[in-house]
């Protein structure tokens, strides 16, 4: 049921795939940090839900064009923990609250919805937190268009040890290097 909702929300806010497309971001970058099968099947039935609480969130604010205002930002940051409320609501929910309150915590400190820092983010959230960055990032958006992938890929490394895990970033940034042979040639030159 979550997920037909998770769906649907993508629909409604015009990110379609975008929680598919996370999930499978982030779960080469679980399995390099050696997270075993049942892991892996929590972050399978967990990314695609991480951004449920859009459901509280007003449509117009989802689709604006141009900047948020202060209000605007306050009803975009309650979604964290909007989605905890509708995850644990069901008795299989615990398994997807990592994913879904945590992913917008920042390695710095300076995320939300709790301002946690470092090892304090559960893990989950961090690494779903750069698979979900760099999908924003190289996805169009009402207010921005697309990066390139490379550019993409120069931001997670530029907010590696403030906005990310530094060790999930670097991890992210191997398995792109070894797939597509974008990130070596960035850091080249």
């Amino acid at each position: 049921m979550l997920g037909v909702i998770s769906r649907a929300l993508e629909e409604r806010d015009h990110t379609q795939g975008h929680g598919e497309r996370v999930a499978a971001l982030a779960e080469p970058v679980a399995a390099l940090l050696g997270w075993d099968s049942e892991r892996l099947s929590m972050l399978r039935y967990g990314a695609p839900l991480h951004d449920i609480g859009k459901i509280a969130v007003r449509l117009d604010v989802l689709r604006k064009s141009g900047p948020l205002d202060a209000a605007e930002q306050d009803e975009i940051r309650r979604h964290p923990r909007a989605g905890a409320s509708l995850v644990l609501s069901l008795s299989s929910g615990l398994r997807a609250l990592p994913y879904v309150l945590f992913h917008h915590e920042r390695w710095d400190g300076s995320g939300y919805p709790s301002g946690l820092a470092g090892e304090k983010i559960p893990v989950e959230a961090r690494v779903l937190s750069v698979a979900d960055a760099f999908d924003a990032m190289t996805s169009p958006r009402p207010y921005r268009v697309a990066m390139t992938t490379a550019a993409a890929l120069e931001e997670v490394h530029r907010c590696s040890g403030t906005q990310f895990d530094p060790r999930v970033a670097d991890a992210f940034l191997e398995i792109w290097s070894e797939r597509s042979g974008i990130w070596p040639a960035l850091r080249a030159s």
